[in-house]
């Protein structure tokens, strides 16, 4: 019979895959957008992607937790320490980084009348890659240490 320990190991990983998978390739998405329709119906998709990984996120989180609850142990392992640490980051990201940029995007989007892309759009667009492609190494170097446990 399994754990709940056990039980809470398969929804962290299914909760990784849910969350992370998709944050993987938001970056990717709205590179091929070549008009403001395209573009608008990227950043409709990655709207809709970005629910799974804010549930997959938050599932996550409190799956981490729970483990951390259930073996406290877990507290004094520098690799848990750390992926929890850079977790928190990375969702402080979404807030402070994330946000700021994506708001002048999404007003783009909604009152740009056009079929263009304008210059503007690229120049944003940039530094929210540049947030979003640091956010990925973050979890990639998360997901390293939930595998291999360095320390």
């Amino acid at each position: 019979m399994a754990t709940i320990y056990s039980i809470l190991v398969v929804i962290h990983i299914f909760s990784a895959i849910l969350g992370m998978g998709p944050g993987f390739i938001l970056t990717f998405v709205a590179r091929s957008a070549k008009t403001m329709q395209e573009l608008r119906h990227a950043y409709a998709i990655k709207h809709r992607l970005h629910i799974f990984v804010m549930v997959g996120g938050s599932s996550l989180l409190i799956s981490g937790l729970l483990m951390g609850a259930i073996n406290p142990s877990l507290f004094s392992m520098g690799w848990y320490v750390t992926s929890l640490t850079l977790f928190l980051i990375a969702l402080a990201f979404g807030p402070f980084l994330l946000k700021p940029i994506s708001t002048p995007i999404k007003e783009l989007l909604a009152t740009y009348e056009g079929e263009e892309i304008p210059p503007e759009y690229y120049r944003l667009a940039k530094k929210l890659d540049n947030v979003e492609h640091l956010e990925n190494i973050i979890f990639l170097v998360i997901i390293a240490l939930m595998i291999l446990k360095p320390w």
